[in-house]
């Protein structure tokens, strides 16, 4: 039985050819994705801008019917609510984003809650309200805070990983494609103004370990091709590496996008944003992989000598010791 292979083994594309306008292109969406973000703004969930926690239990369910509640809570016109499973299987937690008046008027914000309430103990004759706050601004500060700083720590032990692993340049190109990937998911979500709440956090994680995974082959490759033919140029190693990695990279986002693309058309509204974020991730990672990361070798002056031991003067005078005593026999 002959095997598929999506990518024939003797594939060879000049991903290199185009790097300039390639690298024109994406430095241009990263700046239009981070203007985005700063003039539209992205529009922050309960997490991050705050909002009112329902907590209840369904005391003559074994499980919660969280579809039904969802639809019912979004039905009142405060958006779509995270509800999620507190403790046991009949235990939720249900949060909605206040509106903007009611932000900080306590009053208002209580008379949502009520309203939430009677709409849920009118449709379930076993809700039982076990909790009712508020979720501060103050609070969804110190969220949208570690949220950043979770992302720029992974990003920067990422770097010094690959600056370790392989050479101060590799490390500087991982971390950009990297940039770059972020940039663009933020500004996705700028645009079409998506919730962005702290499972988008997650997906963006998520998004940076298959870019890294990508890159690493890539980098792994280019490596190995850089000890054995020494005298190639740069662009043409580079692209010889790519293609031999080609297959693994279509392989690998192919099986992920055979499992995300039926979730992100038939899975639930609430796992939208975290599944359109992992699935523009695995674009653009392989994308950046190959156009982002690769070609920013050549402008850093990655060379065939990089991993190649540099030889002492002791060394070199007992190489041209035996020369001339070879020569002389």
């Amino acid at each position: 039985m002959k095997l598929l292979k999506l990518v024939p083994e003797d594939t060879n594309i000049a991903f290199l050819k185009w790097r300039v306008p390639f690298y024109v292109i994406s430095l241009l969406l990263i700046a239009g994705s981070w203007a985005l973000v700063m003039t539209k703004g992205l529009n922050y969930g309960v997490d991050f801008a705050g909002g009112q926690e329902i907590r209840a239990t369904f005391t003559q369910s074994e499980e919660a019917p969280i579809a039904e509640l969802r639809e019912q809570v979004g039905s009142l016109g405060y958006g779509e609510p995270v509800i999620q499973r507190f403790g046991a299987p009949n235990e939720v937690s249900i949060r909605v984003r206040l509106p903007d008046d009611a932000a900080g008027d306590k009053g208002a914000a209580q008379r949502i809650a009520n309203e939430i309430v009677g709409k849920l103990q009118a449709s379930h004759s076993d809700f039982r309200l076990d909790g009712n706050d508020n979720v501060s601004g103050k609070v969804s500060g110190e969220f949208r805070e570690k949220a950043v700083y979770a992302l720029l720590a992974a990003m920067l032990a990422i770097a010094i990983y690959i600056w370790v692993r392989f050479e101060w340049q590799f490390g500087v190109g991982a971390l950009f494609a990297l940039f770059h990937d972020v940039s663009l998911t933020l500004g996705m979500f700028a645009l079409f103004q998506l919730e962005f709440s702290l499972q988008i956090i997650a997906a963006i994680l998520a998004i940076i370990g298959y870019s890294l995974n990508d890159t690493i082959v890539v980098y792994d490759r280019i490596r190995e091709n850089l000890k054995k033919f020494r005298r190639m140029q740069l662009p043409e190693l580079l692209d010889l590496s790519v293609n031999e990695t080609l297959a693994r990279t279509v392989m690998t986002s192919l099986t992920l996008l055979v499992a995300l693309i039926p979730l992100l058309i038939f899975g639930p509204a609430s796992l939208f944003g975290l599944t359109i974020a992992i699935v523009l991730g695995i674009f653009v990672g392989t994308y950046s992989s190959i156009y982002m990361a690769a070609p920013i070798l050549i402008w850093l002056g990655v060379t065939s000598d990089s991993f190649v031991a540099a030889e002492s003067e002791m060394d070199r005078q007992e190489r041209l010791a035996r020369e001339r005593s070879q020569e002389r026999t």
